[in-house]
């Protein structure tokens, strides 16, 4: 059997991991790399993720890779609103679509169901054209919100309440337009009040199909999803990788998505960030915990270190998934459609 031929859409952190995971993979080949940046066009697509040349050009065309004859575009571009203050791009999905590419996206995606069924329709089309598959994926959201709460509700009945909480640690983050363009840290409250009217539509986006996910598979249908945000400011001048985060700046987020049925919260999802977590305590400590309450109540949690690794998990997340994208019937595939996705053994474990 060949390889899958991947292609990478955006090289940033999350896009170079993922580059890293399908070279290891010797049933993947890499055979494009879509770039925004106009100092890697040209350049060679493994070489932008620090290893050896491989011969594959990067390029800002997207002409030239909707012409690649490839299996997998996974799809990773920085977060945003696009039409319909949507997280991607819909128009350059279904074009990558309808040129017989499947997709796996990493903004968004995961139950597009969310959206209501014109969108779904529209992916479905695009699908249809191509003989292609596309599906969401990612870590929060994309698996602690939703995958794993789903997972831990087998264990357990008469279910009253889920909850997943994420608590970030951004001081070792290297990216200065991550951490304050996105996040919003060292911005004055003034204009974080600003960035706010984007800002909540890019992440009630992303959580609002995980909620609707959940509630989906648990045979619940909600009324809508309420969006509460809250901040608090750094008490002291913060010095973290990325740059200065000066005294009386926002320096700690907390993101809270509800799933509310009859006016009550039945599946929740809380994003906490923080700029330097050993100095703003507000909020709890960094990891993740899902709690599933019913007959028996299940809770997992993880340590600060998983948390720190999540553009990793999140790379092999998706590159894990292209075996069961690329071979699933075309259509959109949540993860109520796939089966389990799982890694591949190191190469020391494996026979020849």
């Amino acid at each position: 059997m060949r390889p899958y031929r991947v292609v990478q859409w955006a090289t940033g952190a999350l896009g170079r991991s993922a580059i890293r995971a399908v070279l290891e993979r010797p049933d993947m080949e890499l055979v494009g790399a879509r770039v925004y940046d106009p100092a890697k066009v040209g350049a060679d697509a493994a070489a932008i993720a620090g290893k050896p040349p491989i011969g594959v050009r990067a390029t800002d065309d997207t002409a030239e890779i909707l012409a690649l004859d490839a299996d997998c575009v996974l799809y990773a571009p920085e977060k945003r609103l696009f039409r319909g203050n949507l997280p991607y791009d819909l128009e350059t999905v279904c074009a990558l679509l309808a040129s017989g590419k499947n997709v796996i996206c990493l903004t968004g995606l995961v139950y597009p169901q969310a959206y209501g069924p014109d969108l779904v329709a529209e992916l479905e089309r695009a699908c249809k054209a191509g003989g292609s598959s596309v599906h969401g994926s990612g870590v929060n959201p994309g698996f602690m919100a939703d995958l794993m709460p789903m997972l831990l509700s087998g264990l357990s009945r008469q279910i009253a309440h889920v909850y997943a909480r994420e608590c970030s640690d951004f001081s070792a983050h290297p990216s200065w337009r991550m951490v304050h363009q996105q996040v919003g840290f060292g911005m004055t409250e003034e204009a974080y009040a600003r960035s706010l009217k984007i800002a909540r539509r890019v992440m009630r986006a992303g959580f609002t199909e995980s909620l609707h996910m959940v509630s989906t598979a648990l045979g619940v249908e909600l009324d809508e999803v309420d969006c509460d945000v809250s901040y608090r400011l750094a008490p002291e001048d913060l010095e973290i990788l990325a740059g200065r985060i000066p005294k009386g700046t926002v320096a700690a987020t907390r993101w809270t998505f509800s799933g509310l049925v009859d006016g009550n919260p039945f599946v929740m999802a809380e994003a906490i960030y923080k700029a330097d977590a050993s100095r703003m305590g507000v909020w709890g400590d960094p990891g993740y915990a899902v709690r599933v309450q019913g007959k028996p109540s299940i809770t997992l949690t993880t340590d600060e270190d998983w948390v720190s690794s999540g553009i990793s998990a999140a790379a092999a997340h998706a590159v894990n998934a292209v075996p069961a994208v690329c071979e699933a019937e075309p259509g959109v595939r949540t993860y109520l459609d796939l089966p389990v996705i799982t890694g591949r053994a190191s190469t020391r474990h494996r026979r020849t």
